[in-house]
């Protein structure tokens, strides 16, 4: 095995977790509303929900993303006045994000996070999100933008993993040989089939040991080291 130099993580389920709060959510729908001039809320996030409904299944179909004015303009509210729609595109993705969920920072991730960026490791990002500036905007709030070399992001590339070109575009910005990388990720169909397309060097799966026991691992998507909790990585024999 090459001597790994980069580590790239994914962000739902992995570096960030979401947390249904009701009243979160509740806020987030009623700045939706607000931001378009709909007075029923519930009827208005029906209908979000009903057209996001296939977005979805196309995005998933065809590994792509679309950006934040796309999504709104072709998907999801093709009706609202195209220049008000550009004012407004961002934050309304950004708040429907927030309705499907409060995220945090992983338990024990600033503490990976700095520890392999002390040992010498370059540090990237590869997730499948909508949204161009919630998790810039994240970085940056937490203080943790200075640890990150590169951030791809569906809605800014256009595409979707398990698409192997996400991670060669992560590649390329850490100026990396995959053969060089790791990925730690929590989903074996998405995340570690795209790596293993891309010549990543190793594969760390986080997941819960409940979660585990319900999926099948195949010589498509086997990694190469399993953690159940995030800490664990800087035990693991690649990333001393």
């Amino acid at each position: 095995m090459e001597k790994i130099k980069g580590v790239f993580f994914d962000l739902g389920g992995t570096l960030r977790i979401s947390e249904d709060v009701p009243e979160h959510k509740a806020a987030a729908e009623k700045r939706m509303a607000e931001l378009v001039g709909a007075s029923d809320v519930r009827a208005f996030m029906d209908m979000v929900e009903e057209r996001y409904a296939p977005y979805r299944d196309w995005a998933l179909t065809a590994n792509r993303e679309s950006n934040d004015f796309e999504l709104w303009h072709k998907w999801l509210l093709p009706e609202l006045d195209e220049e008000k729609l550009k004012e407004i595109c961002h934050e309304l993705t950004f708040q429907y994000r927030q309705v499907k969920g409060l995220r945090h920072l992983v338990e024990g991730g600033r503490e990976v996070i700095e520890t392999l960026h002390a040992r010498g490791y370059k540090l990237g990002i590869i997730s499948n999100l909508i949204g161009e500036y919630e998790i810039p905007a994240w970085l940056h709030d937490d203080g943790l933008e200075q640890y990150f070399d590169a951030v791809i992001l569906s809605p800014i590339c256009g595409i979707r993993k398990p698409d192997p070109q996400m991670y060669r575009l992560g590649c390329e910005k850490l100026g990396l040989r995959p053969e060089e990388c790791v990925s730690v990720a929590d989903n074996l169909d998405r995340d570690i089939t795209g790596a293993i397309a891309a010549g990543i060097g190793a594969n760390i799966l986080f997941i819960s040991p409940q979660k585990l026991a319900k999926k099948t691992i195949t010589d498509a998507n086997r990694p190469d080291f399993i953690v159940h909790r995030f800490l664990d990585i800087l035990d693991l024999p690649i990333l001393q």
